[in-house]
């Protein structure tokens, strides 16, 4: 199917980003699959992660599909896995409107949602209409904190029980810039906490192999933050870091004059700032926690280097707003021709080759 995107792109960007996203998502739910762009090849490109089998390791990150409207269209894009979310225990609106933002000059988009959710009751069944149907790949859910949560170990348990046993992936999202007091979080005795009470809920899954449960932190962290949570991760067991969260920071580089708005910025600006740190915690963990690279992720060339970073999946979403999902089905193609230039036989093989 040719890519449609170049030709709808120009009538979305008439409207403003969170009206053009909603329609997006919309488009996704009623059009038939013939119409979407080849998904791209998966051959060479399954791993395993967790004891889960990834078709290939792109994944969509959080943020897309807040309420799980559309999972199971946005794997006929192609993707090896699918996070919804972030979802909240309370429904809550989030912050007021205008909070989405396009920095076109600069392939990059700044969000100041402030984790608006329909609540975890509204995403369950959602999810169990979904879920009806075989879906071709895990399933992540993103856990967020109502901004009036004043047990935040318990609220996220709470999350986790409702829907561990429903998806394969549980990350623990304590790394939004846009909930007040939400990246203290990330402190390790409060962490430890959070953690432990979300894998406590986790177990209440039927499941006999329960969802793993990661933790996404942000790309602004403090030398001496980042150090203690590797040795927390390794001491404790994480199943596995997210790396990286938005940023508050904004580079010097960027033109467009929506840089002035508050929020977390994604996109093209992030790629060499979350891609170090994730080279620093895969080395600083010796490789032994499975880390999922995100951030400014739009080619293959770019999904490629956060694996031999030390990525076993990536994830993207802000270069869709730009590229269209056509992307997805790219990115696999040359991920497959890099494995065959470096001679590597799977993606397992390519994970942390850098650091080899």
């Amino acid at each position: 199917m040719p890519n449609l995107y170049p030709w709808i792109k120009p009538i979305l960007w008439r409207l403003d980003a969170e009206t053009s996203h909603r329609l997006a998502l919309l488009a996704l739910k009623t059009v038939p699959a013939w119409s979407l762009p080849s998904p791209g090849m998966s051959v060479g490109l399954a791993t395993e992660v967790w004891g889960r089998v990834f078709s290939n390791p792109v994944g969509l990150a959080a943020g897309f599909d807040k309420h799980a409207e559309a999972v199971s269209a946005l794997y006929r894009l192609g993707f090896g896995f699918v996070e919804v979310g972030g979802v909240t225990l309370r429904p809550q609106t989030g912050n007021p409107k205008p909070r989405l933002f396009r920095l076109s000059e600069d392939g990059a988009v700044i969000n100041r949602m402030g984790l608006n959710s329909v609540g975890v009751d509204k995403v369950v069944l959602a999810l169990v209409d979904q879920r009806r149907s075989s879906l071709p790949g895990p399933l992540a859910v993103n856990l967020g904190l109502n901004k009036d949560s004043d047990d935040p170990p318990s609220d996220y348990a709470g999350l986790a029980r409702s829907l561990s046993p429903l998806a394969e992936i549980l990350t623990i999202n304590v790394s939004s810039p846009n909930t007040p007091g939400l990246r203290a979080l990330q402190d390790p005795s409060k962490l430890t906490a959070i953690v432990e009470a979300v894998r406590t809920a986790a177990l209440s899954a039927p499941d006999t192999l329960k969802p793993a449960v990661l933790v996404k932190i942000a790309p602004d962290l403090e030398q001496k933050d980042i150090e203690d949570i590797c040795a927390l991760a390794l001491k404790e067991g994480f199943d596995g870091l997210v790396v990286s969260n938005t940023t508050v920071d904004r580079p010097e580089t960027l033109l467009s004059s929506a840089q002035v708005e508050t929020g977390g910025l994604s996109g093209r600006p992030l790629l060499f700032k979350s891609t170090a740190l994730l080279r620093e915690i895969y080395a600083r963990t010796e490789g032994k926690i499975p880390l999922v690279g995100v951030g400014g992720v739009s080619s293959a060339a770019e999904a490629y280097e956060k694996i031999k970073a030390g990525a076993s999946l990536i994830q993207l979403y802000s270069a869709l707003v730009f590229k269209g999902p056509a992307l997805v089905g790219e990115i696999k193609n040359g991920l497959v021709e890099s494995l065959k230039a470096d001679g590597f036989a799977s993606i397992q093989d390519a994970v942390g080759a850098d650091h080899r």
